[in-house]
């Protein structure tokens, strides 16, 4: 039934140092509580949406290696922002691995000049990066969609979404992140170890055109009629079961 395999490998000794539970692994194991709570008597809930839950569900999640120390916010003078991100080693029996560092791997601000949506969100930041021991390898003609943990991202930061083709990069993935600069304007915390940074979608390379096509109105009223109970016929009809192990 599993006919393809993604392979997450790293040096031998960090993974020796660490607990299983900061392993990557599917997404299906990380459905947040709130979601789990919900009532699935009322039809009409998010609980019987299937677009929503495959989105939750479908692929793996990769979780943060190390403590990262977050603080940023105005320095005394008022005029410009104060901010320092480090990694932490408070824990180096479980964090010595080839990236352990106090040191930050940045984009600086000049790469996305203009009007690029990161630098205000960033609070003007410079880019910084998650640095990750993890080399990812999929089946040849595979590469893999990296975005914030799909309908469940973390409220204080969110990576920067991106495409590797995982066939053929045989190095560690870094993760660029901006802050929630929209919600909190100054920030002091701890990403922990373990937390969700990045959901893993594995897809087949495949070319596409688009093609523009008109629908005559008796068949779409046919195929709205549809809509309106599109909880029940989506799933029982069309959707498919997506696994990832």
């Amino acid at each position: 039934m599993f006919e393809n395999i993604i392979k997450f490998s790293a040096r031998k000794d960090y993974i020796e140092r660490i607990f299983p539970e900061d392993y990557p692994e599917p997404v299906v194991k990380n459905i947040p509580n709130w979601f789990k709570d919900l009532e699935a008597k009322d039809p009409h809930t998010i609980k019987n949406c299937m677009p929503f839950l495959d989105a939750l569900s479908y692929g793996y999640i990769l979780k943060m290696p190390q403590d990262m120390d977050l603080k940023h916010g105005f320095q005394e003078d008022k005029k410009k922002y104060d901010s320092e991100r480090k990694y932490s080693l408070n824990n180096p029996q479980f964090l010595n691995y080839a990236h352990e560092t106090k040191h930050n791997d940045i984009h600086p601000l000049t790469q996305i000049s203009g009007k690029c949506p990161f630098v205000e969100k960033n609070n003007f930041l410079p880019i910084y990066k998650i640095i990750s021991p993890w080399i990812i390898n999929t089946p040849p003609g595979y590469s893999c969609l990296f975005v914030p943990p799909l309908n469940n991202q973390d409220d204080r930061f969110e990576i920067i979404s991106g495409i590797v083709d995982t066939d053929c990069y045989p190095q560690p993935i870094n993760f660029p992140f901006v802050l929630n600069g929209h919600k909190y304007k100054t920030l002091k915390t701890v990403i922990k170890r373990g937390t969700p940074i990045a959901q893993i979608i594995p897809f087949k390379r495949n070319s596409w055109k688009m093609k523009i096509d008109k629908i005559e109105n008796e068949k779409w009223f046919s195929l709205n009629f549809f809509r309106l109970s599109f909880h029940k016929v989506y799933r029982n009809k069309w959707w498919n079961k997506k696994r990832c192990k």
